[in-house]
């Protein structure tokens, strides 16, 4: 889906540039600029539809059944203790994908997957998932966002 896309955006977007870079962008003044590459309109509106796709979508390392790596199980993990349908989630392996894999870090502009997308918004990774659900606030997103019933309390607050 996303293997054209990146392709053509990668032959004719890499760039190298003076020592002006960070000045230019400054936004990635952090990455090399032999491997920093821009994304094409296209790429980007293809990976923009994917994460309008579903209520919740996660770009991960492996399937929620065969995480490759210990964060992405670390997410499937917190989206299935907070009751996630599996009707309501997408996940894209991006092992699968070396364009979509590099093309989403740039798309989020953060450097790590796994990545979850809530309702088209960009939430975070593990770390940033992980800290929600120790604080509650991804339950109160999920719920928000109709992605899990909320669960009613065991003591009604006067």
């Amino acid at each position: 889906m996303f293997r054209q896309a990146f392709r053509s955006s990668l032959s004719s977007s890499l760039r190298t540039t003076s020592t002006s870079y960070a000045a230019r962008f400054p936004k990635h003044a952090a990455l090399s600029p032999a491997l920093s590459r821009f994304l094409s309109q296209d790429a980007r509106s293809k990976i923009q539809d994917a994460v309008k796709e579903y209520p919740l979508v996660l770009f991960m390392k492996g399937t929620p059944d065969a995480p490759q790596c210990g964060f992405s199980r670390a997410v499937v993990q917190l989206l299935d203790i907070n009751g996630v349908p599996p009707e309501k989630i997408k996940t894209y392996d991006v092992l699968e994908d070396q364009e979509l894999r590099n093309g989403i870090k740039e798309f989020s502009e953060w450097p790590t997957i796994p990545q979850v997308y809530v309702n088209g918004e960009f939430v975070g990774g593990c770390d940033i998932v992980l800290g929600m659900h120790q604080s509650g606030d991804l339950e109160k997103l999920l719920q928000q966002h109709d992605i899990i019933q909320a669960t009613k309390s065991k003591s009604p607050s006067a």
